[in-house]
């Protein structure tokens, strides 16, 4: 069965490190939430809003042993009025086995107000 995972997370300033290093602590969390494995993923889309134009997020999943070869792009939000700023979203599209409300879905920073439903402590 093909799944999506999504995750999301902020950053405070545009700036290349804060970019990456959010990236990486996101997509680890996914992968670890989930036991992703890279030969199951498809395809991994990053986007990114308006205002974080100082480095592409892929560059952290190009950093994880084992993953090279995952195709990934990156993409701009769409400028919603009033929308959460510096945010980086993931949709990450994986083989697994586990049924949809099974999925961990990931929200870090301020992203956590994306999807206060699926926040647990």
């Amino acid at each position: 069965m093909i799944r999506g995972i999504r995750g999301a997370t902020t950053v405070k300033e545009n700036e290349e490190s804060l970019i990456i290093k959010a990236t990486d602590e996101l997509l680890h969390e996914m992968i670890r939430q989930n036991n992703v494995k890279p030969e199951t993923v498809a395809q991994v889309i990053m986007t990114v809003t308006q205002d974080l134009t100082a480095a592409f997020p892929a560059k952290a999943l190009r950093t994880i042993d084992g993953w090279t070869f995952v195709p990934v792009m990156c993409m701009q939000e769409i400028p919603v009025p009033n929308s959460l700023e510096k945010c980086i979203r993931i949709l990450m599209t994986v083989e697994t086995n586990e049924k949809q409300e099974d999925i961990q879905h990931v929200y870090l920073g301020d992203a956590i107000k994306l999807r206060p439903d699926l926040f647990v402590k």
